[in-house]
């Protein structure tokens, strides 16, 4: 019931289906139908003559959800689908409806799928058509089939180790995670062996798929600091920054606040200032920061939109950093297979609003920037109209500043990390 509950929810208001508090198997089944929705409605279609309620439709995704992609038996799901749609109160009638069309389902099997190429990437692996013809005009019919795949993807989940408190030796240890095999460490690939620990940089631990991540998050670990969770892609970023010992850092968008507290560990001597246009965020970050045992991060609540000038209430005058970190809003384009509700609100108009209110900020922010300081400019949207766009915008508007070396691409390849953005631009002396 609890995830019937929240699917209406997001259906209807667009709340976001992890931050509801549902049990593990619950926020499976709630993610799992929001991955394969468009399929799933595709697969009712095809069982039904006419389409019925949202409410309706809803209770049956749940069970073809159970019965086809989790391992639940059949009976068991058409069993718990019949109950809901009992308990849900819709009316006469509606019960035998779903136990109806769920027994044709288990009968006939999953549908054919469009025979056009782009209707049945669009289907099979329920992203929009119009944003899998996007894909398809940028990257190849290939690469966009590979994308669309990938959305469906469980993603991985990493643990950053606070090396402050810690080593991803003793962490693995206390954690009971398998064994960590630190002669075969690198700083630049993604390492694995048999029966071991997959880890990067030293610092973040990829968990077993088989791990249950809920008591690694109730841990006495977690709860003293020692680690976070954060995909490593976040390290990718932030190493464009070119951080040195005592430098003043500006995080211009940092809610969640995970690069900040990234960089707070990785150099205590920094003083970094981490802002968000939101109270309530930074407030949350402040609960991060208390957790992690931080002291050189401070918190304002700052619109990044607005001039230096306008925020010098924040002591943030013309020329004051000597490094940005700018990770604005966007799509979410290259973190669907974390937040499967985006790829259901991304329309062209809505990339091309993304676009300008991103040029916006960066031109805002990098008036902060010293002479010879550097920006990263970030999105976890690999789309160029998010990406290289602005930044080609930016420096053809803005000739004092310069990109600082090639962009980087974090997940192009491997899949397991967060399909990010970044760009680094120094200010010329």
């Amino acid at each position: 019931m609890d995830a019937y509950r929240v699917l209406l929810l997001w259906q209807k208001e667009g709340t976001f289906i992890k931050e509801s508090g549902l049990s593990p198997f619950a926020m499976e089944l709630a993610l799992g139908v929001c991955r394969r929705h468009l399929y799933l409605q595709y697969f009712i279609k095809s069982l039904v003559k006419k389409k019925p309620s949202l409410e309706v439709c809803t209770i049956l995704e749940m069970g073809l959800f159970q019965m086809f992609f989790m391992e639940v038996p059949d009976y068991a799901a058409i069993s718990a689908s019949v109950e809901l749609a009992k308990s849900a109160n819709l009316g006469a009638g509606i019960a035998s409806l779903v136990n109806g069309v769920l027994r044709s389902a288990r009968r006939q099997g999953e549908p054919a799928l469009p025979p056009q190429r782009v209707r049945r990437v669009s289907v099979e692996n329920s992203v929009p058509e119009s944003l899998v013809r996007r894909w398809f005009d940028i990257y190849g019919a290939d690469r966009a089939e590979a994308l669309a795949k990938a959305t469906l993807e469980r993603p991985s989940e990493w643990l950053r180790v606070n090396l402050q408190k810690t080593t991803v030796e003793a962490l693995v240890k206390k954690l009971g995670l398998p064994a960590y095999d630190s002669s075969k460490r690198s700083d630049l690939m993604p390492q694995s062996a048999e029966g071991a620990t997959s880890y990067l940089y030293d610092r973040y631990i990829q968990v077993p798929e088989d791990a249950k991540l809920k008591p690694i998050l109730e841990s006495e670990s977690f709860a003293n600091g020692e680690f976070s969770l954060q995909n490593p892609a976040a390290y990718e970023v932030v190493k464009l920054l070119d951080l040195k010992p005592g430098q003043k850092v500006w995080d211009a968008c940092a809610a969640p606040g995970g690069k900040s507290a990234l960089m707070a560990e990785m150099d205590p001597t920094l003083d970094i200032l981490a802002s968000d246009v939101s109270e309530f965020r930074v407030e949350k970050m402040q609960d991060l920061l208390d957790r992690l045992g931080l002291v050189n991060v401070h918190l304002e609540c700052i619109d990044a939109l607005l001039s230096p000038r306008s925020n010098s209430e924040f002591r943030i005058p013309n020329s004051e950093f000597d490094r940005i970190l700018l990770d604005v809003p966007c799509s979410n384009m290259g973190v669907i297979a974390r937040r499967p509700e985006s790829k259901y609100r991304i329309t062209p108009e809505s990339v091309k609003e993304l676009s300008e209110l991103q040029f916006r900020l960066l031109a805002s922010a990098s008036q902060a920037l010293k002479l010879d300081g550097v920006l990263v400019y970030a999105t976890c949207s690999p789309d160029p109209m998010e990406t290289t766009q602005v930044v080609n915008r930016f420096v053809k508007e803005h000739p004092e500043f310069e990109k600082a070396g090639e962009p980087v691409y974090p997940g192009a390849e491997d899949f397991r990390l967060d399909g990010f953005f970044a760009q680094a631009l120094r200010r010329k002396g």
